[in-house]
């Protein structure tokens, strides 16, 4: 399987990397959230940028990037406009949500984008091409809060990602019982060893999910998410905690 790097960190390869979510409102709450994350080890910063009061004034946006920018230093920024049908604080036009990724990519600020892979496939694909020809990685995404669906579903939705030319396919699902945390994991497994020439991200969410957070490294998930603070999920841990538990996973198989 191929792997994807960022900066200094190589996404498929070993330990599942630990993304941590800044979901603040105003500059302030975002920075100090980046100046709190020194005190803990991560890889990589996930902005939430719907959660933003100003993303939609592109001079404002642009200002809070390159201070978040200089904040963290090297660590890769994974730039997310989750809108309010899969769970973000926001509705966006899907014209303007091509704009504000691209917008995004073309200032050399960040290291990965998140596009919600059932946008529609122009939309999704014209933000790809735009990353890329930028050299910014694509995450696509795609985010179920109600419920989890049938394996063959979630591999189908996983291989489409791939198929668009997304550099990671995610998704992220509801358990209703536990059951459903092994459908989710017999994805990944499934996914990962028989379709993807790529890391891809797969968690079950809630409580009940939370193991699928841990285990990554055992059935296919290249990365987890942990928080520092507010979390942006149901079922997200602390990451100093996170990073304890992958590494005794990491030193036992």
């Amino acid at each position: 399987m191929n792997t994807v790097k960022v900066r200094n960190v190589v996404i498929g390869e070993g330990t599942p990397k630990i993304i941590v979510p800044i979901v603040g409102k105003t500059e302030e709450e975002i920075l100090a959230a980046a100046a709190s994350f020194k005190e803990v080890r991560y890889d990589i910063v996930e902005w939430r940028v719907d959660w933003f009061d100003e993303i939609f004034n592109e001079t404002r946006t642009k200002d809070v990037m390159q201070k978040l920018r200089d904040v963290l230093g090297d660590k890769p920024i994974l730039f997310t406009f989750r809108t309010s049908k899969e769970g973000g604080e926001k509705a966006i036009d899907p014209e303007a949500y091509v704009n504000l990724n691209s917008m995004a990519a073309e200032t050399g600020l960040i290291d990965l984008v998140d596009v919600e892979a059932f946008t529609g496939d122009e939309y999704v694909k014209r933000i790809i091409e735009n990353a890329h020809k930028n050299n910014v990685k694509v995450v696509a995404s795609n985010h179920d809060f109600h419920k989890t669906p049938d394996k063959d579903d979630i591999v189908g939705r996983l291989k489409k990602m791939q198929e668009l030319g997304a550099d990671i396919p995610k998704i992220a699902v509801m358990p209703q019982n536990k059951a459903d945390v092994l459908t989710l994991l017999s994805a990944t497994r499934e996914m990962s060893e028989e379709y993807a020439d790529r890391p891809i991200i797969t968690m079950s969410m809630a409580g009940t999910g939370l193991i699928s957070r841990l285990c990554g490294e055992v059935f296919g998930s290249a990365a987890t998410f942990g928080a520092v603070g507010k979390v942006s999920a149901p079922g997200q841990m602390n990451a100093k905690d996170l990073d304890t538990i992958l590494g005794l996973i990491h030193e036992s198989i």
